[in-house]
């Protein structure tokens, strides 16, 4: 079938800066609907969402933190963290209460039953490894360089 007059006045270039497939925010955007995607079934167990594993994540690396800290490290402006750790204290796996180094800080805390959960969550990569179909080391390999751009561009602040 070939093309019509029309599909050949809207063919796009080879070299067209704007292409769609040469956008890198189309590539990464569609990665990044398609891994958190294979995440959504593996997580379900564990009653948890995509951004709601991300906050248990970093708080099982290091508890408790503050919502500042959390913000930082996972990224997200407070506003948007703010009603991940509520549900996740509805959930009854952490709970906030002041600091006490600075009583202006909510410090986030794991109950036993959200360090309990990290047992059940150690499943969870393998199982996204074996939901995504690719090679673990390309995965390696796409996460170290990823992670490598992300520092040179929008590098943590420190500590």
């Amino acid at each position: 079938m070939g093309m019509s007059q029309t599909d050949a006045a809207t063919a796009v270039p080879a070299d067209d800066l704007l292409a769609l497939d040469r956008q890198l925010c189309f590539a990464l955007a569609v990665a990044s609907r398609t891994v958190i995607g294979a995440y959504k079934p593996i997580l379900e167990p564990l009653e948890l969402t995509h951004p709601q594993y991300l906050v248990m994540l970093a708080l099982w690396e290091r508890a408790p933190r503050s919502l500042s800290d959390l913000a930082e490290v996972l990224r997200l402006e407070p506003p948007t963290l703010s009603p991940l750790v509520k549900r996740l204290e509805a959930a009854g796996l952490v709970t906030r209460e002041r600091s006490a180094a600075d009583e202006r800080q909510l410090a986030v805390r794991l109950t036993d039953a959200g360090t309990a959960l990290r047992a059940q969550a150690e499943t969870v990569p393998p199982q996204v490894v074996d939901a995504l179909g690719v090679d673990l080391d390309e995965l390696l390999e796409l996460h170290a360089r990823l992670t490598a751009i992300i520092q040179r561009i929008a590098p943590l602040s420190a500590p």
